[in-house]
């Protein structure tokens, strides 16, 4: 406390009031004193001067030169003053301390002067007579209307003067005391004052750091206790409150952390003020280099950029849809915008949202093309079917060989349709989010083995060398067995169709790091790289005409892709153009295997 710095202020204005009111009310009073003083003394000699008229003048008519000087000198040692008695004409009778004889003609003196004019004289000037100033008061003496002389009393100003140093000296003791006494109360009482400011100062620092659990003592009823206590009250209701905007905050930021929409929020200038991570990742940037930057300086994309600076020119909400091209990958925007408005409404603000709407384009592309697909893989063979039956029924007179290679085109495209139908379903169960496959203890090798055993007779037709290299012990692994095998069917099936006469196809199985790793090898005509991506969408054909022609639906890879992923698996494809294709499925074996 004695180090406040506000209590040192605040004496030192106490202290220079005190001092200065001292100083002046000392000034003044010793002036008065002085005044009085020189008052007192004048009315003192003026009496003394009386008393001289009364005690010597009537005597000296009747007496001698010198007994008046001897009466006048004694009276004068008497009451410790120089008396003097003048004749009319200014010829000095009697001096208290001087020889008459020796004194000038006193006509002329001012103090003689004044009594002769006006009753009274006095003045204060330099005597000759003994090398002093010295106080004169001259009083006329009268016989009748006629003026006979006059007597003088002096005193010499030195006796003043220390009688005058006497009482200055003790009004200023006593100011100077008085201002002692008043600058130690003034302290008390600035220390009083400070005190509680102090005590003010350090809780309100404290609440500056975020501490609000301080306050401030209330032992006063005064204003200053009526001040602690509401600023007690602030306190509490501050912690209130930035307890509110604390909560309130992390709930925002908890809530913005986890959108999956990217938020970018600036102020009127344009500084960037919130950026959440989605916005960042989107917008190829990061949120500690964009914070209190202008937006258009962090970010490249003007469509975000225009749109924010239309939304703080018209202070009403916008949005527009922007396709990102050049990056690592082509971004479909949703952009929403709304300005940010303070308690009063007014505009401090934008806030834009980045909805990333790639996948819903990419689904929609996938759903027009499968419904485009669908439409032609089911047309057609419909179509194939309606021209043969129409043929039919209109040439009744047909031959029988040709009649029955019309049934049998029928029929071939009745099982395609009716193979595309199943592969749709399955595919379809597949995809559903409803769908829960069977997951038992299935002995992998077993499945592979009889796949390959239904296959062979078609390899055998058509001249392909099939092996099969399978684990003794088996791959055991969890899943639904229908599911598995219809896998294994499509892959199979698949290095069928696209290997030509002579070539070779080799089912490999084994059992690797907690993994059962299937792979199909064939030496057919292989896959482009630019195709490799998308041979397991549904309905996508490397040669659309190859694949119709061998009775392909295009649905199968996508089957085997799905019941990989049901079963938490992988499944991944190396191809060189005229050399062959190598599809690897892993599939995590079984935690629990039965005996």
């Amino acid at each position: 406390m004695i180090r406040s710095r506000f209590l040192w202020k605040l004496y030192a204005g106490y202290a220079v009031l005190i001092l200065v009111s001292a100083a002046l009310v000392g000034v003044l009073t010793a002036r008065q004193i002085e005044r009085d003083t020189l008052d007192e003394i004048r009315d003192s000699l003026r009496a003394r001067a009386a008393m001289l008229k009364q005690a010597a003048w009537p005597a000296s008519r009747g007496e001698s030169a010198e007994t008046l000087q001897s009466r006048v000198r004694a009276l004068g040692e008497e009451i410790h003053t120089r008396l003097t008695v003048i004749r009319s004409d200014g010829t000095v009778l009697a001096d208290s301390e001087k020889d008459p004889a020796r004194m000038d003609d006193h006509s002329n003196r001012p103090e003689i002067l004044a009594a002769r004019s006006h009753g009274f004289g006095t003045a204060i000037r330099f005597s000759n007579t003994l090398e002093t100033r010295m106080m004169y008061v001259a009083l006329p003496v009268r016989s009748g209307n006629h003026l006979v002389g006059f007597v003088r009393a002096s005193l010499p100003l030195s006796v003043i003067d220390e009688r005058l140093d006497h009482l200055r000296s003790i009004v200023v003791f006593g100011a100077a005391v008085a201002a002692l006494v008043a600058l130690v109360l003034g302290f008390f009482m600035a220390r009083g004052f400070a005190a509680p400011l102090a005590s003010m100062t350090a809780v309100a620092e404290s609440m500056s750091r975020g501490d609000y659990n301080q306050r401030l003592p209330v032992g006063r009823s005064d204003e200053v206790g009526r001040l602690a206590e509401a600023f007690n009250r602030m306190a509490r209701s501050l912690r209130e409150r930035m307890e509110r905007i604390t909560t309130d905050h992390n709930k925002l930021l908890t809530i913005l952390a986890g959108m999956v929409e990217g938020v970018i929020a600036v102020d009127r200038e344009e500084r960037i003020m919130h950026l959440n991570a989605v916005a960042a990742d989107i917008l190829g940037t990061s949120e500690d280099d964009a914070i209190d930057k202008k937006i258009w300086e962090v970010i490249r994309v003007p469509e975000v950029c225009d749109l924010i600076a239309t939304v703080l020119r018209r202070g009403t909400q916008a949005g527009r849809e922007v396709h990102l091209v050049g990056t690592e990958r082509n971004l479909h925007l949703q952009l929403q915008a709304a300005p940010l408005r303070d308690g009063e409404g007014r505009p401090v603000g934008a806030v834009v949202v980045l909805h990333d709407v790639t996948e819903l384009h990419r689904l929609e592309t996938v759903r027009r093309d499968f419904v485009s697909n669908a439409s032609h893989e089911l047309k057609t063979p419909i179509t194939a079917i309606r021209g043969l039956i129409e043929t039919l029924i209109n040439d009744r007179r047909m031959d029988p060989e040709t009649h029955d290679r019309f049934l049998e085109r029928i029929a071939d495209q009745a099982n395609r349709l009716d193979t595309l139908v199943n592969d749709l379903l399955a595919l379809s169960r597949l995809e559903s989010a409803e769908l829960v496959l069977e997951h038992t203890p299935t002995d992998l090798g077993k499945i592979v083995h009889e796949v390959v055993d239904t296959i062979r007779p078609s390899a055998d037709r058509k001249g392909l060398a099939l092996t099969a290299t399978l684990p003794t012990g088996g791959a055991k692994i969890s899943g639904d067995r229908e599911a598995l095998r219809q896998m294994a069917a499509n892959l199979l099936d698949n290095a069928l169709k696209y290997t030509p006469c002579g070539g070779r196809i080799a089912v490999r199985l084994r059992v690797e790091q907690e993994q059962a790793v299937l792979e199909v090898a064939d030496t057919g005509i292989g896959i482009e790289p630019q195709h490799l991506d998308r041979i397991f969408e549904r309905f996508y054909r490397v040669d659309k005409g190859r694949s119709r022609e061998l009775g392909g639906t295009g649905l199968g890879l996508s089957i085997v892709k799905h019941v990989v992923l049901a079963h938490g698996g992988e499944v991944t494809v190396t191809s060189t153009p005229g050399s062959g294709s190598t599809f690897v499925v892993r599939l995590p074996l079984a935690s629990d295997e039965p005996a």
